[in-house]
């Protein structure tokens, strides 16, 4: 099991959604083909087939919670952690 799907199943596990490091969450979005740009400290991510935008934050180094749960949200709706 890769790093990337370490992470998903972390994040789909939803046991430690506070302790996620926010440079793996961006770079997992990255991996998954969203695109980033960059408003101050908002970091937001959009990907064509999606359709809502994700905005994340810095909590010190971690992503904040409530985000990393907007993103399992978006991985489970748009089965995005899926081969094939």
């Amino acid at each position: 099991m890769g790093k990337y799907e370490k992470l998903i199943f972390q994040i789909l596990c939803g046991t430690s959604d506070a302790n996620i490091l926010f440079s793996d969450l961006t770079n997992l979005l990255k991996h998954l083909g969203f695109d980033m740009r960059v408003k101050g400290s908002h970091h937001i991510f959009r990907k064509s087939d999606v359709e809502e935008k994700v905005n994340l934050q810095k909590d010190g180094n971690k992503a904040k919670s409530y985000q990393v749960r907007q993103v399992r949200n978006i991985i489970i709706k748009y089965k995005l952690g899926d081969k094939g």
